[in-house]
C-alpha cells in the first residue's frame, strides 16, 4: 500500500517539474521586445485605444503613444460614454498633435460587448497597414511601435500579443496580479503551441495586439466575437484557426501597466474572464481547477500537518518536500520573468487559494448572471458540461 502513496507522491512531482520546465522553457521562447533586428520598411501604424471613464490614465497613455519613435503612425482613441473628464482630456490632447484621431462611441448596439463594439468602430477609422490594438491604462516606451513591427516581422506574425510589466503597490495587486502570467506561462506550451493549429493552445494580451491589417480583416476582426467576454483570447483563437500565424513576446521593457487598484477590482477583473477563456465548460473547468489546487497544495498540506502532530505515516515527507520547493520555483520563475517581487514566491499557497476563489467565483457569476464590469452587466452565456 505504501508503494502506492509512494507513486501518487512521485506522480505530483513528476508534474510539477514538467510545469518547471515548460515555464522555463516558455521564457526562453518568448524573447523580449528590443532584441529583434530592425526591418528595412516601417509599414504604417494605426495605434488603437478604447477609453471609458479613463482621467487618471488617458493623458499618460496617449502622450506616451505620441512621443513614439517611429516614422509612420497614427494613434485612435475612442470615448465609449465616457462620465467623468476623458473627452476633455482628449480634447485638449488633439489641439496639440496632429497625430492624434479621436472621436466618441455610438450607443452600444444589442449583442455587443463595450469593448469589442469600441475597438470594432476603431478598426473602421484606422488606415495603417498594422492595427495595434492598447488599453487605456498603458504605458509605452517610445521604442514600443517600433520594437513591435521589428519582432512582428522577426517572427512572420500575423498577430504578435505581448505581456507588459505590470505594477503592483497594494497587497491585493500583489497577490492577484501575477495569477494570469503565472498560468500562461506554465500550463501553455509554446514549443507545441506554435507548431499546432489548435485554437485551443493560444492566448493573447488585451493590452497589446499587433495584427497585420488584413489578418484581422480575414478574421473579421472583433465583429467576429461580438458579446466574447475574453476578446483577447478569442483573437488569437480565431488567428490559429484561420491558419494564420500567432506569436508571444515578452513587453515587460516596453509597456507598463497598473491593471488594477485594489483586492476587489482585481478580484472582479479575474472573475468575469476565467470561466469565459474555458468557454463555458463546466465539467473541464472545475476538473481543471481542482487538479491544478491539489497538485499545488497537497504537499504544503501534509507539511503543515505534519508540524502540527498530525502524521499520515503512508506519505514521505521528503517527497513533500521536493514538491513544495518545485512548486516554489514555478512560481520564482514566472515572478522573475513580468518582474514582479520574488519574493511573493514565497506566499505561493495564498496566490493558490486565491485563485481557485476566482475560478469559483468566476463559474458562480456566469451561472447567476452576476458578471460585470465598469457598470454594465455582461449577458448571460450558454453553459455547457464539457
Amino acid at each position: 500500500m505504501n508503494i502506492i502513496w509512494s507513486a501518487h507522491q512521485v506522480g505530483i512531482i513528476i508534474f510539477l517539474f514538467v510545469i518547471l520546465i515548460i515555464t522555463l522553457t516558455n521564457i526562453k521562447i518568448l524573447g523580449n521586445l528590443g532584441r529583434y533586428p530592425m526591418p528595412s520598411r516601417f509599414p504604417r501604424v494605426s495605434v488603437m485605444v478604447p477609453a471609458r471613464n479613463e482621467e487618471d490614465n488617458i493623458r499618460s497613455c496617449v502622450e506616451s503613444l505620441l512621443a513614439q519613435y517611429y516614422p509612420d503612425f497614427q494613434v485612435i482613441v475612442l470615448d465609449d460614454n465616457s462620465t467623468d473628464r476623458t473627452w476633455k482630456i482628449l480634447s485638449e490632447l488633439a489641439e496639440e498633435n496632429d497625430k492624434l484621431k479621436i472621436f466618441k462611441g455610438e450607443p452600444l448596439p444589442a449583442g455587443w460587448l463595450g469593448k469589442n463594439w469600441a475597438c470594432h468602430q476603431l478598426s473602421q477609422k484606422a488606415d495603417g497597414d498594422i492595427f495595434l490594438f492598447t488599453d487605456a491604462d498603458t504605458q509605452h516606451h517610445p521604442d514600443l511601435i517600433r520594437d513591435g513591427v521589428a519582432a512582428m516581422r522577426a517572427k512572420n506574425a500575423d498577430l504578435l500579443t505581448a505581456f507588459p510589466c505590470e505594477k503592483v503597490v497594494t497587497w491585493g495587486e500583489r497577490l492577484m496580479v501575477p495569477l494570469f502570467p503565472w498560468f500562461i506561462i506554465g500550463f501553455l506550451p509554446l514549443v507545441i503551441a506554435y507548431k499546432t493549429n489548435s485554437p485551443t493552445l493560444s492566448a493573447a494580451i488585451g493590452q497589446f495586439m499587433m495584427f497585420k491589417r488584413k489578418a484581422y480583416e480575414r478574421i473579421e476582426g472583433h465583429k467576429a466575437l461580438k458579446n466574447n467576454v475574453v476578446d483577447d483570447v478569442q483573437l488569437a483563437r480565431n488567428i490559429k484557426e484561420a491558419g494564420l500565424r500567432w506569436r508571444m513576446v515578452n513587453g515587460k521593457d516596453r509597456i507598463g501597466c497598473r491593471m488594477y487598484h485594489s483586492f476587489q477590482e482585481a478580484y472582479n477583473g479575474f472573475t468575469k474572464n476565467l470561466f469565459a477563456g474555458f468557454g463555458y465548460k463546466i465539467i473541464k473547468f472545475i476538473f481543471v481547477w481542482l487538479w491544478i489546487g491539489f497538485m499545488f497544495l497537497q504537499p504544503l498540506i501534509l507539511i503543515i500537518l505534519k508540524l502540527l502532530g498530525i502524521d499520515f505515516p503512508m506519505y514521505t515527507m521528503d517527497l513533500a518536500g521536493v514538491a513544495v520547493f518545485l512548486a516554489f520555483m514555478i512560481w520564482l520563475a514566472s515572478n522573475w520573468c513580468f518582474r514582479f517581487p520574488l519574493y511573493l514566491a514565497l506566499l505561493y499557497p495564498v496566490n493558490m487559494v486565491l485563485i481557485l476563489s476566482i475560478a469559483f467565483g468566476s463559474l458562480t457569476f456566469a451561472l447567476t448572471g452576476q458578471a460585470n464590469w465598469k457598470g454594465r452587466t455582461f449577458a448571460r452565456h450558454e453553459i455547457k458540461w464539457w
